[in-house]
C-alpha cells in the first residue's frame, strides 16, 4: 500500500482522522476497554465460528444432493464463517495489544474481508427475500425454480460483493483504520476529501446498503399485506394447499427474523458511517464510535441461533418440551429451518420438517 501521508487530497482543509494524532494504528481507548471488547469479540467469534461452522458441515455430510433451499442457507453460513475467521482474530489480537499490529496491508486485508463477506451476507438475504416474496406473492413462481437458478444466483451474490469489496483496493475508495484505531473499515472519511470521494461513498452506501434493505424491507411488506388479505381465502381451500401455505409462512418468518437480525446489527454502525462521512471532523466521540463497531461484529452469530430456536419451538408443539429437549440429537441429526424453499410434495407438508 502507498504511505498514505504522501497522498494529495482535493480538499485543501481535510486531514485524514489517522493522521490528526500521531500514530494510526494507536488504540484511543483505555486498556481496560481494549480489553473487555476483545473479549467480547472472542466468544462472538467463538460462537458464530462454531454454529456457522456446524452448519456448514451439516450440511455437506448429507449423502442426498444439495436442494436449491439448502444452497441459499449454505451460502449465507459461508458468509458468516468467512467473517468469523477472517476477521476476529486480527480485533482481538489488537485489542488486547492496546494498538493495531498488522500494518497497512493488514489494514487492507481486514477492510476487505469485512465488506466482502458482510456484503455478500446483506445481498444473499436480499435474494432470499425476493424469493420469499415471489412464492408468497406469486404462486407461479415456485412451479419454475431449478437448481441451476439458483446457482446463478448465488454467483452473482459472490461477484456482486467481490466487485464492491475490490474497487478501494484498485484506486476508487480505500481502506483506514477506524477512529480507534484497532480495526479497519471502508475509508468513509474520502467523502471530506474529493469529489471522487463523496461518490465512492455514495455508490456504496446505495449499491450495497439502501438498496438492498429497501428490496428486504419491500419484499416482507408485500408478503404481510399478501397473507392478511389472503387468509379466509386460504382457509376455504383444501386442506393440502393449507398446510403447504402454513409451511411458506413459516420459512417467511425465519427469513425476516434472520434479515432483522442483520439490519439491526448494522444499521446503527451504517448511521455512524454517514455521519462521519458528511458529518464534521470529529462529530462521532471514539467511545461513541466503537460501540455500533462492535454491535455489527456480532451480526454473523445470530443466524445459527435462529436455527436452533425455531427448530426447538417445532419440536415443542408437536410433543412435550421436556420429551423434545432430552431426546433430540443435535449433533447426530440435523433439521435446520432453510430461509429460502418450496414444496415439493404438499401431501406431505404437515409432516414435513423444514429441513437444512
Amino acid at each position: 500500500m502507498a504511505v498514505m501521508e504522501n497522498e494529495t487530497w482535493s480538499h485543501p482543509s481535510y486531514v485524514p482522522h489517522y493522521l490528526l494524532h500521531g500514530d494510526p494504528f494507536a488504540s484511543r481507548l483505555s486498556k481496560e476497554a481494549d480489553i473487555v471488547a476483545a473479549c467480547y469479540i472472542c466468544i462472538i467469534g467463538i460462537l458464530s465460528a462454531t454454529g456457522n461452522g456446524y452448519v456448514i458441515y451439516m450440511t455437506i455430510k448429507r449423502k442426498t444432493k444439495l436442494k436449491p433451499p439448502e444452497l441459499m442457507t449454505v451460502n449465507l453460513a459461508i458468509f458468516d464463517f468467512g467473517i468469523s475467521v477472517t476477521g476476529k482474530p486480527f480485533f482481538i489480537v489488537s485489542s488486547f495489544s492496546h494498538r493495531w499490529l498488522f500494518g497497512w496491508e493488514g489494514c487492507r486485508f481486514y477492510g476487505w474481508a469485512g465488506f466482502f463477506f458482510g456484503c455478500g451476507s446483506l445481498i444473499t438475504m436480499t435474494v432470499v427475500s425476493l424469493d420469499r416474496y415471489f412464492k408468497i406473492c406469486h404462486l407461479r413462481y415456485g412451479t419454475w425454480l431449478k437448481r441451476h437458478h439458483v446457482f446463478l444466483c448465488l454467483v452473482f451474490v459472490w461477484v456482486y460483493a467481490a466487485f464492491w469489496a475490490t474497487m478501494p483496493l484498485i484506486g476508487w475508495g480505500n481502506y483506514a483504520p477506524e477512529p480507534f484505531g484497532t480495526s479497519c473499515t471502508l475509508d468513509w472519511w474520502l467523502a471530506q476529501a474529493s469529489v471522487s470521494g463523496q461518490s465512492f461513498v455514495l455508490a456504496i452506501l446505495f449499491f450495497c446498503l439502501i438498496l438492498p434493505t429497501g428490496i428486504i424491507v419491500f419484499s416482507y411488506v408485500m408478503i404481510i399485506f399478501k397473507v392478511k388479505s389472503s387468509a379466509k381465502e386460504i382457509s376455504q381451500l383444501d386442506a393440502r394447499i393449507t398446510n403447504g401455505h402454513n409451511l411458506e409462512i413459516k420459512l417467511t418468518k425465519v427469513a425476516m427474523l434472520i434479515c432483522a437480525g442483520f439490519l439491526i446489527a448494522w444499521i446503527p454502525y451504517a448511521v455512524v458511517s454517514v455521519v462521519s462521512a458528511f458529518g464534521e471532523p470529529d462529530s462521532v466521540p471514539i467511545s461513541v464510535s466503537v460501540i455500533p463497531t462492535l454491535l455489527a461484529k456480532s451480526s454473523a452469530m445470530y443466524n445459527p441461533i435462529i436455527y436452533q430456536v425455531v427448530d426447538l419451538k417445532n419440536s415443542c408443539v408437536k410433543s412435550s418440551c421436556f420429551k423434545a429437549l432430552n431426546k433430540r440429537r443435535h449433533f447426530r441429526k440435523s433439521r435446520f429451518y432453510t430461509i429460502s424453499g418450496s414444496l415439493k410434495d404438499t401431501t406431505q407438508a404437515k409432516e414435513a420438517h423444514i429441513e437444512m
